[in-house]
């Protein structure tokens, strides 16, 4: 069990690097590298649009590798994504310019991040299956916290290889990936299999989902809608938005780093908190913090100055950790065994395009035309609809209490 929670930890982490370091270049360098010709704000609502494009792909992988996940086992998926996040990030790295290639770079730039979407969209539900199939039951909650603490550690050291790295060049973060994937190949090498649900290979998982359980694919990935937009806002827009308020860009990624430490600590306590509370009431609880926090947000970072930055960075993530930290748990209990990884993927990456693709999409638009508030108030909407979809979901309560009753409920 020691070595099952290290491997999804240490994997997610790998998967969410290769992911964040892509969001911190798009704000801090990819608007001069590959859309010099547009200016500064056109730049940088095209190169999150090429950050967005990622959340698209995102449920295309979960279908593609929970296919053969519910079919053979989440261990071969969970290796091919790694080589397939691996692979594209490296390849970004070394992607000449557009001064270089023209208008070649940014389209090969798009493919390539797509590649990532798809990649990351089938580790998730393969990382928490693989945590929470050998729990003991009444702990769940707790096992599904390692692949979810794989975000916060990311997000520490993608902001430390940019802190340290940057002022040699962007693309050695991006280059350091092939050795990252090589420790996560070698820390999954050896993990027994999973068995499969009824000792049964199934035709179409993704068939079974839609004809059995549509309900729960559409709630659930719609209650992630809130803590996408908020992961978004806060692991990408909220470094550009930082720099371009007169912050130097050594000040944002250090306070990046440091508010990593808190992100992962509140995943954690929060995952281990379902566990005596039940599932859902620590995402409501997010839900309606965010509800309050999103209008005062960016009037909180306008006041300027790294504390205020570092105070609007820190409750921003805070937040979405304690939505986060049971979602490992929660997803996949929504779904029946014979098509769990596809049922709790899709949900998942149904809220990334959401709640991930469409406020990265929106918000260097509504912040450039209206300010910061504008963008708040789309962070807002976002907490309405996690809050409708999560009460229109059954409440679990500790395991294994009621177990059968909530299977019997989603059945």
């Amino acid at each position: 069990m020691t070595r099952i929670k290290a491997a999804s930890c240490v994997g997610t982490t790998i998967e969410f690097y290769d992911f964040f370091i892509y969001g911190t270049a798009a704000a801090l360098v990819f608007p001069q590298v590959f859309f010099p010709a547009l200016g500064g704000a056109a730049g940088t609502v095209a190169s999150f649009a090429t950050y967005a494009v990622a959340f698209v792909a995102r449920p295309m992988g979960s279908v593609v590798f929970g296919h053969f996940g519910d079919r053979y086992g989440p261990r071969p998926a969970l290796v091919a994504t790694l080589l397939t996040m691996g692979l594209a990030t490296f390849a970004i790295g070394v992607l000449p310019g557009a001064t270089v290639l023209g208008v070649a770079a940014p389209i090969i730039l798009v493919v390539l991040r797509f590649v990532q979407g798809l990649a990351v969209g089938g580790e998730w539900a393969g990382a928490v299956l693989l945590a929470t199939g050998a729990a003991p039951a009444g702990s769940r909650g707790w096992a599904a916290v390692f692949p979810q603490l794989g975000p916060p550690l990311a997000f520490g050291l993608a902001n430390l290889s940019f802190l340290g790295l940057l002022q040699v060049s962007w693309r050695i973060p991006f280059l350091l990936s092939i050795v990252l994937v090589g420790v996560g190949l070698y820390v999954r090498h050896g993990l027994p299999s999973t068995d499969l649900p009824g000792g049964e290979r199934r035709r179409s998982p993704l068939r079974e989902v839609f004809a059995g359980q549509p309900r729960q694919v559409i709630l659930g990935g719609l209650a992630q809608t809130m803590p996408f937009a908020f992961f978004f806002t806060g692991t990408a827009f909220l470094t550009g938005y930082g720099t371009r308020a007169g912050l130097e860009r050594p000040v944002v990624l250090g306070i990046g780093a440091g508010v990593a430490l808190l992100f992962g600590g509140v995943v954690a306590l929060a995952g281990a908190w379902s566990d005596r509370v039940g599932r859902r009431r620590p995402i409501v609880v997010a839900c309606v913090l965010a509800l309050l926090w999103a209008p005062v947000l960016f009037p909180v970072i306008d006041l300027g100055g790294p504390v205020a930055f570092g105070a609007g960075l820190a409750v921003t993530l805070s937040i979405f950790g304690l939505a986060y930290g049971p979602v490992g748990s929660y997803l996949p209990e929504l779904f029946r065994p014979g098509h769990r990884y596809t049922g709790a993927g899709v949900a998942y990456n149904l809220g990334a395009v959401v709640g991930g693709a469409i406020p990265a999409l929106a918000a260097p638009a509504l912040a450039a035309a209206h300010g910061g508030e504008a963008v708040g108030g789309m962070l807002a909407l976002t907490a309405l609809i996690s809050l409708a979809c999560l009460l229109a979901l059954p409440s679990y309560a500790p395991e294994p209490a009621i177990r059968s009753e909530a299977r019997s409920a989603i059945a």
